[in-house]
């Protein structure tokens, strides 16, 4: 990141200590908070994100910052044997836990509490992994990438799949608009974390979306790397191999 932005003006706890507080506070009311806040097409992303995955037909996924799971639900529809949600706030976990268990689903995914800059996997173990809105949340973006990479097996695929701006008129304005005022706004009053959509909008920002995420990427090791933006440019999809 060109900046390190934190959820808190809290000197004492790192970065990845505060994103955990952050989550474990709002995993209650953040998947309909999300709805809301997307108009519902952080939806049609991920299922793009599922169909590209089920292209290279899978056994083993990996969803590192799973969140409350919802695209490691989805991740089902590849046919993988086994899939793991893995994610630093307990209670985001938690809540994706009861989604499972509803849906049956337990005997294909696992929700496992750890950190996504020291994955507790062997070398070249996942055939795919994935992260939906989250490595902008990493204390140390190339640490967590590289980490990705060594569990990632040679030909395996690695999708990203993050918010970013919008670069053309009108949607660059309308998306300043709705993340600067709107979605603190709707933070405020539907959250018990007032802090925390405000560093949602701000971490967006100063994350290195585009070419200069490739960069990264490609920095990293990866090869095959590509952006697609989508809808106007509010999100891109990143897909890359090994």
């Amino acid at each position: 990141m060109s900046k390190k932005v934190t959820p808190y003006n809290d000197t004492n706890k790192t970065k990845k200590e505060q994103v955990t507080e952050m989550f474990d506070t709002i995993s209650g009311n953040y998947d309909g908070l999300n709805r809301v806040i997307s108009f519902g097409i952080d939806i049609k992303w991920r299922k793009k994100v599922v169909q590209l995955v089920a292209n290279t037909k899978p056994e083993k996924i990996l969803d590192v910052a799973t969140g409350t799971g919802d695209l490691a639900i989805n991740l089902v529809e590849t046919g993988a044997s086994e899939i793991i949600g893995l994610d630093i706030s307990a209670g985001m976990l938690e809540v994706g836990r009861d989604k499972i268990q509803k849906k049956k689903l337990n005997s294909v995914i696992t929700m496992v509490l750890g950190d996504g800059e020291s994955l507790p996997y062997e070398d070249n173990y996942f055939d795919a992994i994935t992260v939906s809105f989250g490595v902008r949340n990493f204390e140390h973006l190339e640490k967590g990438l590289t980490e990705i990479y060594r569990v990632l097996k040679p030909g395996g695929i690695f999708i990203v799949l993050e918010t970013s701006i919008p670069t053309k008129a009108p949607y660059k304005q309308f998306y300043r608009f709705h993340s600067t005022k709107i979605l603190p706004l709707i933070g405020r009053l539907f959250s018990k974390d007032r802090s925390a959509y405000s560093y949602l909008s701000k971490s967006a920002a100063a994350f290195p979306y585009g070419k200069a995420f490739n960069n990264i990427l490609q920095k990293i090791g990866f090869i095959e790397v590509k952006d697609n933006p989508q809808t106007f440019g509010v999100a891109t999809i990143y897909t890359a191999s090994k």
